[in-house]
């Protein structure tokens, strides 16, 4: 990942971090015009305000709106918790590739305090995280990481923490080639 400045934005009493110098690629554009289209966010009002082109860092946000408040006039947990729940599937499959397949297995989610502001939430894969997914599962092998992803509000607060364990495994064929390609290596 190349190094680029960052720059903070702030508009309102919200503050975004953009990094200067990195351009969004186009699939990443592409994914992220489809993730504000997509009903279970779009209704809860849920925006992604940075996704890197090399996915490996997403930001979102959700403004409190008449429409994502529960009884008590606070953000309604089911939003919170839809508002986690595409990112690091959708990171991960789109950074390993065709050969991985990459599903939610479980998340909960432990609510800390009640969400009156608009909340935000980080998603980063972590360095060498991907390389770890190669090795665990070089030999057709499930992964099962977790992460947790703590939602914030606009003070910095912890809101809720959602812990999401997601199922990684390559596809059969992708271990035949590699499988192959190691028998290739010894024979040599």
């Amino acid at each position: 990942m190349a190094t680029a400045s960052a720059v903070t934005v702030c508009y309102s009493s919200e503050c975004l971090k953009i990094k200067s110098g990195s351009t969004m690629s186009f699939r990443a554009r592409l994914i992220k015009w489809g993730i504000a289209l997509w009903p279970p966010l779009l209704g809860a009002g849920v925006k992604v305000e940075q996704l890197d082109s090399d996915f490996s860092y997403t930001r979102v946000r959700m403004k409190l709106r008449w429409y994502n408040r529960n009884y008590m006039g606070v953000h309604f947990g089911g939003s919170l918790y839809a508002m986690t729940d595409p990112f690091y599937v959708l990171m991960l499959a789109e950074s390993l590739g065709k050969d991985f397949v990459v599903w939610d297995k479980s998340a909960t989610i432990e609510y800390i305090k009640p969400g009156e502001s608009t909340v935000w939430a980080e998603f980063t894969l972590p360095q060498g995280f991907l390389e770890k997914v190669h090795q665990k599962t070089r030999d057709g092998s499930k992964f099962l990481p977790e992460f947790d992803v703590f939602i914030k509000n606009a003070e910095g607060e912890v809101v809720a923490r959602v812990r999401r364990t997601l199922y990684i495994r390559r596809k059969q064929k992708a271990v035949s080639l590699l499988a192959d390609d190691k028998k290739a290596d010894t024979a040599v």
